[in-house]
């Protein structure tokens, strides 16, 4: 029409305008049991052009539960999210799961084919999947056994496929999500831990981000179980399979965004909700692990998903590269301890055995709470006596000299009160009577103080005066000798309260890595 103001066309992406509220898909659900699938309670809204949103955009769409009702969304969503994820160059995809497949089982069943060996000890839930979906399952889980030989170890694993294949029109989708996931190359944004020691590298992780993010929970844990980092190791347990289906999912929403991250942000706040639910006296005697198990199960009754999610995103000071710092640590330190990655199972015990534990200074069950609040890490290793006023007497110089080459270190102070006062040094640490006064030269570290009704955590004063720290000479690294190493209780019989200074033994001192 003639005097009409101009039309502005914009042209889109087929990608973008993909009608994300449609009710159905083709291949969408036939996986699943409707029957188990929970009702929605209320109509999905989820916008027409979400995938063009900026990835922040996504993520808190995601966290809200943007698509957290709608079953062909997530279907039509999660394979575009996963296209995204920057993984291997020679990736296996849909294709080549159709060619191993049909050379694996051809016209033979699946039950004729063993589930792969690295998946021996891990939960393999099923959640909403039919039969149908249960045999898909174990048949993508031994196509990946196949086409990921490197794999050894992930507990993660089969949960993610089983969750993923709700949402996969068939087979050979689901396994290219699963493909990419694993072979995901982005940098401190990993997704499935693959061996032992990347999992036990996580486990300690996890029980480092407890103790600073949750030292309250940390502390309840730490007081009623006999080893902590035990109790952590099933961590990844309390969300797959704890968690109740329409939670899991709502995990995976925000996961497949964010990456491993999330999965300690809701584990942390699943441990916050944990410490509010119960108390000590009702957690005195019996299985920690097994109650956190329970707990996750029937986390409905005590906070819904979209809260706990708020609380698990309303955690401060978290970001991705500290947890990669800390896992690397974790990881070095396992390695010092022998551990390889090519390991199959846990065959040794990480628990610091107490049993023979003697001091005047603390009771067992109060170095095992103590030894709790130290860097993963660093508790690996069983406590070693160095220096005791009762045997070593009073000299500051010999105390220097005891302690030389033993990093980190714990000091054990007993005030003639009862009163027990507990501080740990990091490398860096003064050396010499002339520089005792400056303190430490590093960030200051947590510190207890015991008195004889409990012990509360604190946390020491940071060095006043700078000049003081800038004088202090770096100490040397020095191999430990083996005479210095008897071990706490074993040769020394304290009577009366005393200082002590327990060190970590480590076989390989020089070049830890310290977030």
């Amino acid at each position: 029409v003639l005097g009409s103001s101009p039309v502005t066309i914009v042209v889109t992406s087929e990608a973008d305008t993909w009608d994300i509220d449609t009710s159905s898909c083709r291949g969408c659900g036939q996986f699943v049991d409707w029957d188990k699938m929970p009702e929605p309670r209320q109509p999905a809204q989820i916008p027409r052009d979400v995938l063009s949103r900026p990835l922040r955009e996504l993520k808190r769409l995601a966290r809200e539960g943007c698509w957290a009702w709608s079953h062909a969304g997530r279907a039509r969503l999660y394979p575009r999210l996963i296209q995204q994820v920057s993984c291997r160059l020679v990736t296996p995809d849909a294709l080549a799961y159709r060619d191993v497949a049909g050379r694996l089982f051809g016209e033979l069943g699946v039950s004729s084919h063993p589930l792969p060996e690295f998946l021996e000890g891990c939960p393999m839930p099923t959640y909403c999947l039919s039969p149908h979906g249960v045999t898909a399952l174990k048949k993508i889980l031994i196509c990946v056994g196949a086409l990921f030989p490197d794999i050894t170890h992930s507990p993660l694993l089969p949960a993610l496929a089983a969750l993923l294949l709700h949402y996969s029109e068939d087979e050979a989708q689901c396994f290219e999500s699963v493909s990419r996931l694993i072979a995901s190359n982005a940098l401190h944004a990993g997704y499935i831990d693959q061996s032992f020691l990347a999992h036990q590298a996580s486990c300690m992780t996890f029980g480092d981000l407890a103790n600073k993010h949750c030292p309250a929970a940390h502390k309840l844990i730490a007081g009623a179980a006999e080893n902590v980092l035990e109790v952590y190791s099933e961590w990844l347990s309390w969300l797959f399979p704890g968690l109740p289906f329409g939670y899991a999912v709502r995990v995976l929403d925000v996961f497949l965004l964010e990456g491993q991250k999330v999965l300690y942000r809701i584990a942390l706040a699943l441990l916050k909700q944990f410490r509010l639910s119960v108390t000590p006296a009702g957690l005195q005697g019996s299985d920690v692990k097994a109650e956190l198990q329970a707990f996750a199960r029937n986390i409905a009754e005590h906070v819904t998903v979209d809260k706990l999610l708020e609380r698990a995103f309303g955690i401060r000071l978290f970001s991705r590269k500290e947890i990669w710092l800390l896992q690397m640590a974790n990881r070095k330190a396992l390695v010092e301890r022998g551990i390889t990655v090519v390991q199959r199972r846990p065959s040794f015990h990480l628990a610091v055995d107490m049993q023979n534990f003697s001091s005047s200074t603390v009771t067992a069950q109060e170095m095992r709470l103590v030894w709790s609040w130290i860097p993963e890490r660093f508790s690996l290793f069983p406590p070693l006596l160095l220096f005791s006023t009762c045997e070593d007497g009073c000299s500051l110089q010999r105390f220097y000299t005891c302690c030389e080459g033993y990093e980190p270190t714990v000091l054990l102070i007993k005030t003639t009160e009862g009163e027990v006062s507990v501080s740990q040094a990091a490398p860096g640490r003064a050396q010499g009577g002339t520089n005792c006064t400056s303190g430490r030269r590093d960030t200051p570290q947590p510190g207890c103080w015991g008195k004889q009704e409990g012990w509360e955590r604190g946390r020491e004063a940071p060095i006043k005066k700078p000049e003081l720290a800038k004088a202090v000479p770096r100490s040397r690294q020095r191999s430990p000798s083996p005479a210095a190493e008897p071990r706490l209780g074993s040769s020394r019989d304290s009577r009366s309260s005393s200082p002590n200074l327990l060190a970590v033994p480590s076989p390989q001192g020089r070049g830890r890595l310290s977030p």
